[in-house]
Protein backbone atom coordinates (compact mmCIF):
# COMPACT_ATOMS: atom_id res chain seq x y z
CA UNK A 1 0.00 0.00 0.00
CA UNK A 2 1.16 3.48 -0.87
CA UNK A 3 1.71 5.55 2.07
CA UNK A 4 -0.52 9.10 1.88
CA UNK A 5 1.95 12.31 1.78
CA UNK A 6 2.56 13.53 6.03
CA UNK A 7 1.32 17.05 6.01
CA UNK A 8 0.49 19.22 8.72
CA UNK A 9 -2.00 21.59 6.90
CA UNK A 10 -3.43 21.42 3.75
CA UNK A 11 -4.70 24.65 2.04
CA UNK A 12 -7.64 23.16 -0.53
CA UNK A 13 -8.80 24.83 -3.07
CA UNK A 14 -6.73 27.90 -3.77
CA UNK A 15 -5.63 30.59 -6.40
CA UNK A 16 -2.18 31.50 -6.71
CA UNK A 17 -0.79 33.79 -9.56
CA UNK A 18 0.72 31.20 -11.08
CA UNK A 19 -1.95 28.75 -11.41
CA UNK A 20 -4.70 28.34 -14.10
CA UNK A 21 -6.91 26.07 -11.71
CA UNK A 22 -7.35 26.39 -7.81
CA UNK A 23 -4.76 23.99 -6.43
CA UNK A 24 -3.85 22.60 -2.77
CA UNK A 25 -1.32 23.62 -0.97
CA UNK A 26 0.63 20.70 1.21
CA UNK A 27 2.24 21.98 4.45
CA UNK A 28 5.11 20.55 6.38
CA UNK A 29 7.71 21.11 9.09
CA UNK A 30 6.67 25.17 8.35
CA UNK A 31 7.37 24.86 4.33
CA UNK A 32 5.62 24.78 1.47
CA UNK A 33 5.83 20.53 0.43
CA UNK A 34 3.43 19.99 -2.59
CA UNK A 35 1.47 21.82 -4.97
CA UNK A 36 -0.95 20.07 -6.81
CA UNK A 37 -4.69 19.53 -7.75
CA UNK A 38 -6.36 17.69 -4.93
CA UNK A 39 -3.81 16.25 -3.05
CA UNK A 40 -4.43 12.81 -1.34
CA UNK A 41 -3.30 13.18 2.36
CA UNK A 42 -4.69 13.36 6.06
CA UNK A 43 -3.94 16.63 7.70
CA UNK A 44 -5.73 19.47 9.67
CA UNK A 45 -7.67 21.51 6.02
CA UNK A 46 -8.12 24.90 5.67
CA UNK A 47 -10.40 25.42 2.64
CA UNK A 48 -10.36 28.81 0.54
CA UNK A 49 -13.04 28.21 -2.00
CA UNK A 50 -11.25 29.45 -4.81
CA UNK A 51 -9.77 32.16 -3.07
CA UNK A 52 -6.59 34.35 -3.69
CA UNK A 53 -3.41 33.25 -1.79
CA UNK A 54 -0.52 34.69 -1.82
CA UNK A 55 2.80 34.55 0.16
CA UNK A 56 2.15 38.25 1.80
CA UNK A 57 2.88 41.18 0.97
CA UNK A 58 6.74 43.13 1.54
CA UNK A 59 7.15 46.47 3.02
CA UNK A 60 10.93 47.87 1.76
CA UNK A 61 10.74 51.15 3.17
CA UNK A 62 9.00 52.22 6.15
CA UNK A 63 9.75 54.20 9.62
CA UNK A 64 8.65 52.24 12.89
CA UNK A 65 10.64 54.20 15.01
CA UNK A 66 8.83 57.88 14.30
CA UNK A 67 5.43 56.59 13.64
CA UNK A 68 1.79 57.75 15.25
CA UNK A 69 3.18 60.84 16.20
CA UNK A 70 0.00 62.56 15.50
CA UNK A 71 -0.72 65.16 18.75
CA UNK A 72 3.08 65.33 19.44
CA UNK A 73 3.31 68.47 17.20
CA UNK A 74 1.33 70.48 14.64
CA UNK A 75 0.74 69.37 11.27
CA UNK A 76 0.45 71.67 8.97
CA UNK A 77 4.29 71.40 7.49
CA UNK A 78 4.46 73.08 3.83
CA UNK A 79 7.91 71.31 3.36
CA UNK A 80 9.99 68.40 3.89
CA UNK A 81 12.30 70.25 5.88
CA UNK A 82 9.86 71.44 8.13
CA UNK A 83 8.69 67.81 8.25
CA UNK A 84 12.38 66.68 8.94
CA UNK A 85 12.53 69.64 12.34
CA UNK A 86 9.35 68.65 13.77
CA UNK A 87 10.42 65.47 14.22
CA UNK A 88 14.22 66.00 15.04
CA UNK A 89 12.41 68.36 17.75
CA UNK A 90 10.56 65.65 18.92
CA UNK A 91 12.99 62.45 19.01
CA UNK A 92 15.65 63.79 21.51
CA UNK A 93 12.61 63.24 24.00
CA UNK A 94 12.15 59.67 22.36
CA UNK A 95 12.85 56.77 24.56
CA UNK A 96 13.11 52.93 23.91
CA UNK A 97 9.76 52.42 25.60
CA UNK A 98 8.51 55.08 23.41
CA UNK A 99 9.38 53.85 19.98
CA UNK A 100 8.82 49.97 21.22
CA UNK A 101 4.84 50.79 21.66
CA UNK A 102 4.00 53.03 18.46
CA UNK A 103 6.14 50.72 16.39
CA UNK A 104 4.24 47.44 18.00
CA UNK A 105 1.02 49.84 17.04
CA UNK A 106 1.81 49.72 13.52
CA UNK A 107 3.75 46.42 13.14
CA UNK A 108 0.46 44.63 14.43
CA UNK A 109 -1.68 46.46 11.53
CA UNK A 110 0.70 45.52 9.18
CA UNK A 111 0.50 42.15 10.25
CA UNK A 112 -3.26 41.90 9.75
CA UNK A 113 -3.43 43.51 6.63
CA UNK A 114 -0.86 40.69 4.90
CA UNK A 115 2.42 42.27 5.56
CA UNK A 116 4.78 39.09 6.13
CA UNK A 117 8.57 40.77 5.38
CA UNK A 118 9.50 44.12 6.19
CA UNK A 119 12.37 46.59 6.05
CA UNK A 120 12.17 49.25 8.79
CA UNK A 121 14.61 52.78 8.29
CA UNK A 122 15.83 53.18 11.44
CA UNK A 123 16.91 56.84 12.76
CA UNK A 124 20.75 56.91 13.89
CA UNK A 125 22.44 60.47 14.88
CA UNK A 126 23.08 62.39 18.24
CA UNK A 127 19.81 63.39 18.82
CA UNK A 128 17.55 60.09 19.04
CA UNK A 129 21.67 57.68 19.51
CA UNK A 130 20.73 54.20 19.39
CA UNK A 131 17.30 54.30 21.27
CA UNK A 132 15.54 53.54 18.54
CA UNK A 133 17.62 51.19 17.21
CA UNK A 134 17.31 49.47 20.05
CA UNK A 135 13.91 49.38 20.30
CA UNK A 136 13.13 48.39 16.64
CA UNK A 137 15.46 45.33 17.50
CA UNK A 138 13.32 44.22 20.09
CA UNK A 139 10.32 44.74 17.92
CA UNK A 140 12.01 42.20 15.47
CA UNK A 141 12.53 39.68 18.01
CA UNK A 142 9.32 39.79 19.90
CA UNK A 143 7.30 39.86 16.43
CA UNK A 144 9.60 36.90 14.34
CA UNK A 145 5.98 34.56 15.40
CA UNK A 146 4.53 36.96 12.18
CA UNK A 147 7.22 39.08 10.23
CA UNK A 148 10.50 38.95 9.17
CA UNK A 149 11.83 42.42 10.35
CA UNK A 150 15.07 43.96 8.52
CA UNK A 151 17.00 47.44 9.96
CA UNK A 152 18.62 49.97 7.69
CA UNK A 153 19.87 52.45 10.04
CA UNK A 154 20.40 55.92 8.10
CA UNK A 155 21.30 58.92 9.14
CA UNK A 156 18.12 61.60 8.41
CA UNK A 157 20.04 64.56 8.71
CA UNK A 158 22.98 64.59 7.86
CA UNK A 159 26.79 62.44 7.77
CA UNK A 160 29.16 64.65 7.36
CA UNK A 161 28.00 68.04 8.65
CA UNK A 162 26.67 65.98 11.78
CA UNK A 163 29.67 65.05 14.01
CA UNK A 164 28.79 62.00 15.85
CA UNK A 165 26.52 60.33 13.37
CA UNK A 166 28.97 58.26 11.87
CA UNK A 167 29.94 56.35 14.84
CA UNK A 168 26.67 55.73 15.91
CA UNK A 169 26.08 54.32 11.95
CA UNK A 170 28.97 52.06 12.91
CA UNK A 171 27.94 51.48 16.47
CA UNK A 172 24.61 50.15 14.96
CA UNK A 173 25.68 47.92 11.89
CA UNK A 174 28.01 46.45 14.99
CA UNK A 175 24.76 45.33 16.52
CA UNK A 176 23.35 43.38 13.61
CA UNK A 177 21.99 46.36 11.20
CA UNK A 178 21.26 44.57 7.93
CA UNK A 179 21.47 47.83 5.60
CA UNK A 180 22.46 50.91 5.44
CA UNK A 181 20.73 54.43 4.31
CA UNK A 182 21.58 58.04 3.53
CA UNK A 183 19.93 60.91 3.23
CA UNK A 184 22.30 63.14 0.95
CA UNK A 185 20.09 66.05 0.26
CA UNK A 186 20.46 67.25 3.61
CA UNK A 187 24.23 67.13 3.70
CA UNK A 188 26.40 70.07 3.13
CA UNK A 189 29.00 67.27 1.38
CA UNK A 190 25.89 65.13 -0.55
CA UNK A 191 28.76 62.95 -2.96
CA UNK A 192 31.04 62.80 0.38
CA UNK A 193 27.72 61.57 2.02
CA UNK A 194 27.21 58.84 -0.54
CA UNK A 195 30.63 57.45 -1.12
CA UNK A 196 30.89 57.09 2.73
CA UNK A 197 27.71 55.23 2.94
CA UNK A 198 28.77 52.78 0.42
CA UNK A 199 32.62 52.28 2.05
CA UNK A 200 30.53 51.51 5.36
CA UNK A 201 28.19 49.11 3.49
CA UNK A 202 31.35 47.23 1.80
CA UNK A 203 32.90 47.16 4.96
CA UNK A 204 29.96 44.90 6.69
CA UNK A 205 28.66 43.38 3.49
CA UNK A 206 25.00 44.94 3.91
CA UNK A 207 23.01 46.63 1.06
CA UNK A 208 22.54 50.29 0.44
CA UNK A 209 18.89 52.36 0.31
CA UNK A 210 18.89 55.72 0.26
CA UNK A 211 16.44 58.26 0.65
CA UNK A 212 17.12 60.23 -2.82
CA UNK A 213 16.41 63.56 -4.43
CA UNK A 214 13.09 64.08 -2.90
CA UNK A 215 11.75 67.49 -5.15
CA UNK A 216 10.61 68.05 -8.48
CA UNK A 217 13.36 70.06 -9.80
CA UNK A 218 14.91 68.12 -12.35
CA UNK A 219 18.01 69.96 -13.20
CA UNK A 220 19.65 68.41 -10.50
CA UNK A 221 20.39 65.07 -8.90
CA UNK A 222 22.46 62.35 -6.67
CA UNK A 223 21.42 59.66 -8.93
CA UNK A 224 24.22 59.53 -10.94
CA UNK A 225 26.25 59.59 -7.85
CA UNK A 226 24.65 56.83 -6.73
CA UNK A 227 24.90 54.91 -9.95
CA UNK A 228 28.86 55.53 -10.11
CA UNK A 229 29.14 54.75 -6.56
CA UNK A 230 27.38 51.53 -7.43
CA UNK A 231 29.71 50.18 -9.94
CA UNK A 232 32.77 51.30 -8.48
CA UNK A 233 31.63 48.80 -5.54
CA UNK A 234 30.20 46.32 -7.82
CA UNK A 235 26.96 46.65 -5.66
CA UNK A 236 24.69 45.71 -8.77
CA UNK A 237 21.21 44.49 -7.09
CA UNK A 238 22.37 45.90 -3.66
CA UNK A 239 20.90 49.42 -4.15
CA UNK A 240 17.70 50.84 -3.57
CA UNK A 241 16.94 54.61 -3.62
CA UNK A 242 13.76 55.82 -2.26
CA UNK A 243 10.84 58.55 -3.27
CA UNK A 244 13.45 59.54 -6.39
CA UNK A 245 10.09 61.95 -7.56
CA UNK A 246 12.72 63.73 -9.98
CA UNK A 247 11.96 61.15 -12.19
CA UNK A 248 8.35 62.31 -12.53
CA UNK A 249 9.34 65.37 -13.55
CA UNK A 250 11.11 64.14 -16.61
CA UNK A 251 9.95 64.38 -19.98
CA UNK A 252 9.94 61.04 -21.78
CA UNK A 253 13.48 61.09 -23.62
CA UNK A 254 15.14 62.36 -20.27
CA UNK A 255 13.00 59.02 -18.44
CA UNK A 256 14.34 56.92 -20.68
CA UNK A 257 17.97 57.70 -20.50
CA UNK A 258 17.20 57.61 -16.62
CA UNK A 259 15.57 54.29 -16.43
CA UNK A 260 18.77 52.75 -18.77
CA UNK A 261 21.34 54.06 -16.50
CA UNK A 262 19.38 52.70 -13.07
CA UNK A 263 18.98 49.20 -15.28
CA UNK A 264 22.76 49.13 -15.92
CA UNK A 265 23.81 50.12 -12.71
CA UNK A 266 21.63 47.57 -10.91
CA UNK A 267 19.64 50.55 -8.58
CA UNK A 268 15.89 49.85 -7.94
CA UNK A 269 13.81 52.46 -7.39
CA UNK A 270 10.97 52.35 -4.84
CA UNK A 271 8.08 54.72 -4.80
CA UNK A 272 6.31 55.68 -1.77
CA UNK A 273 2.72 57.27 -2.83
CA UNK A 274 0.99 58.35 0.47
CA UNK A 275 4.03 60.62 1.52
CA UNK A 276 5.16 61.41 -2.23
CA UNK A 277 1.68 62.48 -3.09
CA UNK A 278 0.90 64.88 0.48
CA UNK A 279 4.87 66.76 0.53
CA UNK A 280 5.26 66.91 -3.31
CA UNK A 281 3.53 69.89 -5.56
CA UNK A 282 2.63 71.73 -2.18
CA UNK A 283 3.72 75.08 -3.38
CA UNK A 284 1.20 74.95 -6.25
CA UNK A 285 -1.68 76.84 -5.98
CA UNK A 286 -3.57 75.32 -8.99
CA UNK A 287 -3.10 71.98 -10.92
CA UNK A 288 -0.49 70.53 -8.68
CA UNK A 289 1.69 68.05 -9.70
CA UNK A 290 1.52 64.86 -8.58
CA UNK A 291 5.40 64.03 -7.98
CA UNK A 292 4.75 60.31 -8.40
CA UNK A 293 7.19 58.31 -10.07
CA UNK A 294 5.55 55.41 -12.32
CA UNK A 295 7.09 52.91 -11.07
CA UNK A 296 5.55 49.69 -13.31
CA UNK A 297 6.17 51.77 -15.91
CA UNK A 298 10.26 51.68 -15.10
CA UNK A 299 9.88 47.90 -14.43
CA UNK A 300 8.92 47.58 -17.91
CA UNK A 301 12.22 49.63 -18.87
CA UNK A 302 14.24 47.00 -16.74
CA UNK A 303 14.21 48.88 -13.58
CA UNK A 304 13.58 46.97 -10.37
CA UNK A 305 10.82 48.53 -8.04
CA UNK A 306 8.88 48.59 -5.00
CA UNK A 307 6.19 50.75 -3.42
CA UNK A 308 6.18 50.92 0.07
CA UNK A 309 4.46 52.68 3.16
CA UNK A 310 6.87 55.21 4.16
CA UNK A 311 5.82 56.87 7.39
CA UNK A 312 2.35 56.64 9.11
CA UNK A 313 0.79 59.27 10.87
CA UNK A 314 3.56 61.69 11.49
CA UNK A 315 4.52 65.15 9.94
CA UNK A 316 6.06 62.93 7.04
CA UNK A 317 2.48 61.41 6.05
CA UNK A 318 -0.50 62.29 8.84
CA UNK A 319 -2.42 59.37 7.78
CA UNK A 320 -1.85 55.61 6.95
CA UNK A 321 -3.04 52.03 8.30
CA UNK A 322 0.18 50.42 7.06
CA UNK A 323 -1.53 48.41 4.56
CA UNK A 324 0.34 47.53 1.48
CA UNK A 325 -2.60 46.52 -0.24
CA UNK A 326 -4.38 49.82 -0.11
CA UNK A 327 -0.84 51.48 -1.27
CA UNK A 328 -0.98 49.51 -3.83
CA UNK A 329 -4.49 50.63 -4.73
CA UNK A 330 -3.35 54.00 -4.02
CA UNK A 331 -0.67 53.91 -6.44
CA UNK A 332 -2.79 52.76 -9.22
CA UNK A 333 -5.42 55.09 -8.90
CA UNK A 334 -2.97 58.14 -8.95
CA UNK A 335 -0.28 56.64 -11.53
CA UNK A 336 -3.11 56.50 -14.40
CA UNK A 337 -2.92 52.38 -14.49
CA UNK A 338 -5.20 50.48 -16.84
CA UNK A 339 -7.01 47.14 -15.87
CA UNK A 340 -4.26 45.59 -17.82
CA UNK A 341 -1.41 46.95 -15.46
CA UNK A 342 -3.22 45.94 -12.15
CA UNK A 343 -1.15 42.62 -12.03
CA UNK A 344 1.82 45.19 -12.46
CA UNK A 345 0.81 46.97 -9.57
CA UNK A 346 0.73 44.06 -7.41
CA UNK A 347 3.83 42.90 -7.98
CA UNK A 348 5.51 46.43 -6.75
CA UNK A 349 3.92 45.09 -2.79
CA UNK A 350 4.80 41.07 -3.62
CA UNK A 351 7.61 39.70 -6.05
CA UNK A 352 9.38 42.70 -6.88
CA UNK A 353 10.15 44.09 -3.18
CA UNK A 354 11.26 40.56 -2.25
CA UNK A 355 13.70 40.92 -5.21
CA UNK A 356 14.43 44.25 -4.17
CA UNK A 357 15.66 42.92 -0.73
CA UNK A 358 17.45 39.43 -2.10
CA UNK A 359 14.78 37.44 -0.31
CA UNK A 360 15.66 33.79 -1.51
CA UNK A 361 13.38 32.09 -0.03
CA UNK A 362 10.29 34.26 -0.29
CA UNK A 363 7.19 33.04 -2.42
CA UNK A 364 4.57 30.08 -2.72
CA UNK A 365 6.92 27.35 -4.07
CA UNK A 366 7.85 24.13 -2.75
CA UNK A 367 10.51 24.42 -0.15
CA UNK A 368 9.82 27.91 0.79
CA UNK A 369 8.25 28.59 4.30
CA UNK A 370 4.95 28.51 4.52
CA UNK A 371 4.03 32.28 4.27
CA UNK A 372 0.39 32.34 3.05
CA UNK A 373 -1.80 35.00 3.44
CA UNK A 374 -5.43 34.63 1.71
CA UNK A 375 -7.58 37.74 0.04
CA UNK A 376 -10.96 37.73 -0.47
CA UNK A 377 -10.86 37.30 -4.27
CA UNK A 378 -9.59 35.70 -7.26
CA UNK A 379 -6.83 37.01 -8.77
CA UNK A 380 -4.16 39.40 -8.77
CA UNK A 381 -6.18 42.17 -10.72
CA UNK A 382 -9.19 42.03 -8.69
CA UNK A 383 -7.07 42.57 -5.30
CA UNK A 384 -5.69 45.57 -6.65
CA UNK A 385 -9.39 46.37 -8.05
CA UNK A 386 -11.48 45.56 -5.38
CA UNK A 387 -9.32 46.49 -2.17
CA UNK A 388 -11.01 42.72 -0.92
CA UNK A 389 -10.05 42.06 2.72
CA UNK A 390 -7.29 40.09 3.59
CA UNK A 391 -8.68 37.36 5.95
CA UNK A 392 -6.23 35.35 6.98
CA UNK A 393 -2.51 35.31 7.08
CA UNK A 394 -0.03 32.07 8.18
CA UNK A 395 4.15 32.34 9.20
CA UNK A 396 5.66 29.15 8.49
CA UNK A 397 2.57 27.16 8.95
CA UNK A 398 1.14 28.86 11.56
CA UNK A 399 -1.96 31.04 11.92
CA UNK A 400 -0.98 34.48 12.59
CA UNK A 401 -4.62 36.56 12.70
CA UNK A 402 -7.72 35.57 10.98
CA UNK A 403 -10.46 38.24 9.75
CA UNK A 404 -14.22 36.67 9.92
CA UNK A 405 -16.20 38.31 6.53
CA UNK A 406 -18.92 40.80 7.23
CA UNK A 407 -21.98 39.43 8.00
CA UNK A 408 -25.15 41.42 6.20
CA UNK A 409 -28.77 40.97 8.54
CA UNK A 410 -31.15 41.19 5.66
CA UNK A 411 -34.86 41.99 6.97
Amino acid sequence: MIAKPAFDLVFRNAVTRSSAAAVDIGIAGGRIAAIAPRLVCEAVEVDLNGRLALPGFVDTHIHLDKACLLGRCGHDHASLSEAIRAVSAMKRDFTVEDVYARGSKVIERAITAGTTRMRTHVEIDPRIGLRGFEAVKALKRDYAWALDLSLCVFPQEGLTNDPGADELLVAALNDGAEAVGGCPYVDSDPNAHIARIFDVAQEFDVDVDLHLDFDLDPSWWHMEEVCRQTERCNYHGRVAIGHATKLSALPPERLKAASTRLAEAGVAVTVLPATDLYLMGRDATHNAPRGLTAAHRLVADGVLCSVATNNVQNPFTPFGDASLLRMANLYANAAHAGIGEFDACLDLVTDLPARLMNLKDYGIAVGNPADIVVLDTDSGTNAIAELPDVLMGFKRGRKTFERQRPTLFRP
